[in-house]
């Protein structure tokens, strides 16, 4: 743990999964999930592309993510990358991001499993833990991620923790348009569907690097609970904001 970057230490976990930020090992472990592969070659989830190429330049984009979001981390400006271990094992990535989170209360989601962990359930159990990060332990209002129209198995975990469309974007992907569906999932609908037991530790100390005072949100061992402040609330198909990544989702 660095004493410097107090998020180091966080956790978040389910039965099945933890989510955590990334040590060097863990950032290598990653890099070589992604050099193994995310997903058919012959088709390309995300916007970026950056699962495209020989196995050691991808391997080598995923530890740049990282190291890019930490070195432009700002309060008003940040992406978390998580690494998701099962079993010891790490199997692929959650990140969570926003601007001017301490006023929107909305942040975007994106996630990708080593394409050997597809189909265990473990895209949702990290998905959950995810969320309870995002509405448990940061006070969300709105969790957003935006989905290929032709990835089912993603469109599945969306609707499988009850995200409601939110509007359409297109992306230029490996030079063909391709049509996604934005999705949104608000705080009481989130709260309304069952999901695995989820714990978070070491998140108190590094709220500030959210935007976030310590009367935002008030954490407690193992969870977190809202402090009382005005909810932002957002029109349905609002489709204000152009979104830089799609999201994988698989389950």
């Amino acid at each position: 743990m660095l004493r410097n970057w107090p998020i180091s230490g966080l956790r978040i976990a389910t039965p099945d999964v933890e989510l955590r930020w990334p040590s060097m090992d863990d950032l290598d472990a990653l890099a070589d999930r992604a050099g193994e592969g995310v997903h058919d070659p012959a088709y390309m989830p995300f916007f970026s592309e950056w699962s495209d190429g020989d196995p050691e330049v991808v391997a080598r984009r995923v530890l740049q993510r990282h190291w890019r979001a930490l070195g432009s981390w700002r309060p008003e400006d940040w992406t978390l990358y998580l690494a998701v271990v099962h079993q010891d094992t790490v199997v692929g990535s959650q990140s969570i991001g926003a601007k001017d989170f301490a006023r929107t209360q909305e942040v975007q989601l994106t996630s990708w499993l080593g394409y050997g962990f597809h189909g265990k359930g473990l895209g949702t159990h990290a998905r959950a833990a995810l969320l309870h990060l995002a509405f448990e332990g940061l006070g969300a209002e709105h969790a957003v991620v935006v989905v290929r129209q032709d990835n089912e198995p993603s469109q599945g975990v969306c609707r499988k923790f009850g995200f409601v469309r939110d509007g359409t974007q297109i992306n230029a992907v490996r030079g063909q348009a391709v049509v996604s569906d934005r999705y949104r999932l608000d705080r009481q609908s989130w709260s309304a569907h069952l999901s695995p037991t989820v714990t978070i530790s070491g998140l108190e100390p590094g709220l500030a690097l959210f935007g976030l005072e310590s009367g935002d949100v008030t954490a407690q061992a193992g969870s977190a609970t809202l402090a009382e402040r005005p909810a932002v609330t957002a029109p349905a198909l609002s489709g204000v904001r152009y979104y830089e990544e799609a999201d994988q989702g698989a389950d």
